[in-house]
């Protein structure tokens, strides 16, 4: 039988410490960014902007549904802010084809007031749409009653 000495019985112990509290934080970064995606299942462009989540850090959780009328009204989605698709993540609605830095901009800042951000509509140059030329486009902030503010400008590639 080995003796431990009790400096070495306090290495093991801190070590053990240390391992126990890292890890989870490590498996929770590798798990990604939850984000649940709402989508209509025919959607192409709204597949490709789930992949454009995924390579940047995101898992999602896609539902694909024929009721995205009723689910733009449970997430109080003002008809001129609507796009194709619809997702939730912190707590946050994202609407259409925000940029994965948008959302996670969104996700660290937390800002009062607003219940989502969204890109209106379907701008070509917007992640999952990736057509050419570039063409600018704005992400919008918005509260439970369709009020907007520019969230973020998209000028380039």
């Amino acid at each position: 039988m080995t003796d431990i000495s009790r400096r070495n019985a306090i290495r093991h112990l801190a070590a053990t410490a240390a391992a126990v509290t890292v890890l989870p934080s490590r498996l929770r970064a590798m798990a990604g960014i939850p984000i649940a995606v709402y989508k209509d299942a025919s959607c192409g462009c709204c597949h490709k902007w789930v992949e454009h989540l995924t390579a940047n850090g995101f898992t999602a959780s896609v539902t694909d549904t024929p009721a995205m009328p009723a689910i733009k009204t449970k997430y109080k989605v003002a008809d001129r802010l609507q796009s194709c698709h619809t997702a939730v993540a912190g707590g946050y609605v994202i609407e259409g084809h925000v940029p994965a830095g948008d959302i996670k901009k969104l996700l660290a800042t937390k800002p009062r007031g607003i219940i989502g951000i969204t890109i209106p509509g379907m701008p070509q140059s917007a992640p999952g749409m990736d057509m050419t030329p570039f063409q600018p486009y704005l992400v919008l902030s918005f509260d439970e009653k369709g009020n907007t503010s520019v969230f973020a400008k998209h000028a380039s590639a």
